[in-house]
C-alpha cells in the first residue's frame, strides 16, 4: 500500500519514515524511540538471546545513549561502559554486579553523605555489609579485607573536601585480596586522571556533573577498564563466570571475556534491564554536547578552582581552606602526582566558629544570603559557580562522629567553581565574608 493510499489514521503514525535509514548527520542524533523494529523474528530471537548486537528497547540499549558510553570508554581507556539515569545509579549498580547477599565491601569514609546512605541503610537492607575506613590509613584498607570482601571503593578527589586518593597503594591492597578497586571519579574526571594508570580496575561517574558540565541533565556511567579478570576465580565470581541463564550456553565470561566486557554485560543485562534506571537518549545527547568541551571547561574550573582557593586562604574570616592545590593542603604533593593538568574546583572552607550551633548557623545562612553570583544549588560541576552548606543538606544524614571523620563541621561550606571571571567570584565571596566580620 503506497503511502498516499492510506487512511488518514495511519499516514499520522507511519508516513515518511523508514525504519533503518540512515541520515548522514555529523552530530550523534537523538534516537527519541521507546524500541526498535526488527527485519525478522529471527533476528528478534537473536538480539534477545545476545548472539547478535543491536537495538531491543531503550530500557536496554539506545543508539544515542550508546555513543556516550563509547566516548567515556574511550576517554577513560576503558573496554566496555554502562550509561544509566544518575551518578547514584551508576554507584549503585557498579558495586550491586559485584557484592550479593552475605558478601562485603571495603568503603573510603569520605565520601559524599548520599553514597554513605546507600551503602550504610539500603545495602544493610540488601544483606551486604560495608566497612568504612579513612582512605588516607592504607592499614585499615588492608584490615578491613576479609574472605567476602568483593570490591574496595574510594572517590579519586572527595567531595567535600578535596581529599586525593593514593590509588596506586588502594590498588595494591584490592590486588592482593583479589578484589576489584571501583573508583568514583566524577570529580576529576578523565581530563584530569586516568585512574586505570594507577591501578584502578573500574571507574563511575555522575556524569551530571562535569562530564555534562552545564547542570541540565541527569545521568551516570559505569567504566570496564579491563584490568580485573573474573574468569580467574570463577568461585568468588559466579555472577560472572558460571553459567548465566540470560545467555544461552555458557558464562559472561566465556561470551564476553575475549572481545568485551562480562562485567558490563551483566550490568546491562541484569541490573539496567530489571531495575530500570536507564539514561534517556535526550540526556545522553545533552551530555555529548558538553563532553565535547570537557578539557576547555575542566582548565578553566581548575584554574580559577585555585584562585578562589589562594584567596580564601588569605582571609581573616576563613580558618580552613582544603584545596590539593595550596601548598598547605596535607594532599599538595599527592595532588603533584594524580592531578598533574590541575586539582579539582570542588573544595571546601570553613569560618570561624562562634562555639554555639545556632548562633554559627545563622552565620552562614546570612553569608550565602549575600551571595550575589554564587549560587544555593544542591550540585556540583556546573558552569556557574555554587555553594552548599554539608552538614545541613548534601551530608545531613550522618551523625556527629561520621561528619567529624569525614573533616565536616558546622561551619564548613562547600564550593564548586564555575566558569564565571574568578576576579568576579572572588569579589562576591569577599563581599560575603565581610558580613561575617560585621
Amino acid at each position: 500500500m503506497s503511502e498516499v493510499s492510506r487512511s488518514f489514521a495511519t499516514a499520522q503514525v507511519q508516513a515518511g519514515y523508514v525504519p533503518a535509514q540512515a541520515e548522514n548527520t555529523a552530530v550523534p542524533p537523538i534516537h527519541q524511540s521507546n524500541a526498535f523494529e526488527f527485519a525478522s523474528l529471527s533476528e528478534a530471537r537473536d538480539l534477545f538471546a545476545l548472539r547478535r548486537e543491536g537495538n531491543i528497547y531503550s530500557r536496554a540499549a539506545n543508539p544515542t545513549v550508546l555513543v556516550f558510553e563509547q566516548r567515556i570508554a574511550a576517554l577513560e581507556g576503558g573496554v566496555a561502559a554502562a550509561a544509566v539515569a544518575s551518578g547514584q545509579a551508576a554507584v549503585a549498580l557498579a558495586l550491586l554486579a559485584l557484592a550479593r547477599q552475605g558478601e562485603h565491601i571495603v568503603a573510603a569514609r569520605q565520601l559524599y553523605g548520599g553514597t554513605v546512605d546507600l551503602l550504610q541503610d539500603t545495602f544493610a537492607d540488601w544483606g551486604i555489609e560495608v566497612d568504612f575506613v579513612d582512605q588516607d590509613d592504607i592499614a585499615a584498607w588492608s584490615a578491613a579485607v576479609r574472605p567476602t570482601t568483593r570490591a574496595l571503593f574510594a572517590e579519586s578527589i572527595t567531595n567535600p573536601n578535596a581529599q586525593v586518593l593514593d590509588v596506586r597503594a588502594v590498588a595494591a591492597i584490592a590486588r592482593d585480596a583479589g578484589v576489584p578497586l571501583v573508583i568514583d571519579h566524577t570529580v576529576a574526571t578523565p581530563y584530569l586522571q586516568r585512574a586505570k594508570d594507577f591501578g584502578a580496575d573500574i571507574v563511575v561517574h555522575s556524569a551530571t556533573k562535569y562530564l555534562g558540565g552545564h547542570g541540565t541533565s541527569l545521568g551516570g556511567v559505569i567504566v570496564d577498564l579491563g584490568t580485573f579478570d573474573f574468569g580467574a576465580d570463577p568461585e568468588r565470581w559466579p555472577q560472572l563466570a558460571l553459567p548465566y541463564r540470560r545467555v544461552a550456553g555458557g558464562s559472561l565470561v566465556e561470551r564476553f571475556g575475549g572481545t568485551g566486557s562480562p562485567f558490563i554485560a551483566l550490568v546491562k543485562t541484569k541490573y539496567v534491564h530489571d531495575l530500570g534506571p536507564s539514561l534517556s537518549a535526550f540526556n545522553a545527547f545533552q551530555l555529548l554536547q558538553g563532553l565535547e568541551t570537557l578539557d576547555l571547561r575542566m582548565q578553566r574550573h581548575s584554574a580559577s578552582g585555585l584562585a578562589v582557593a589562594a584567596f580564601l586562604a588569605e582571609h581573616p574570616a576563613v580558618t580552613r581552606v582544603s584545596h590539593p592545590g595550596l601548598a598547605s593542603s596535607p594532599w599538595h604533593e599527592r595532588a603533584k602526582e594524580y592531578l598533574p593538568r590541575g586539582a579539582a574546583s570542588v573544595f571546601s572552607f570553613d569560618v570561624a566558629s562562634s562555639g554555639d550551633p545556632l548562633a554559627d548557623f545563622d552565620r552562614i545562612e546570612r553569608l550565602i544570603a549575600a551571595l550575589r553570583i554564587v549560587r544555593l544549588v544542591a550540585n556540583i560541576g556546573d558552569a556557574r559557580s555554587l555553594i552548599a552548606h554539608p552538614a545541613s543538606m548534601t551530608h545531613s544524614h550522618l551523625t556527629a562522629e561520621q561528619l567529624a571523620e569525614a573533616g565536616i563541621s558546622p561551619t564548613t561550606l562547600r564550593l564548586s567553581i564555575g566558569l564565571e571571571d574568578p576576579a568576579d567570584v572572588i569579589a562576591d565571596l569577599g563581599a560575603a565574608l565581610a558580613t561575617l566580620e560585621g
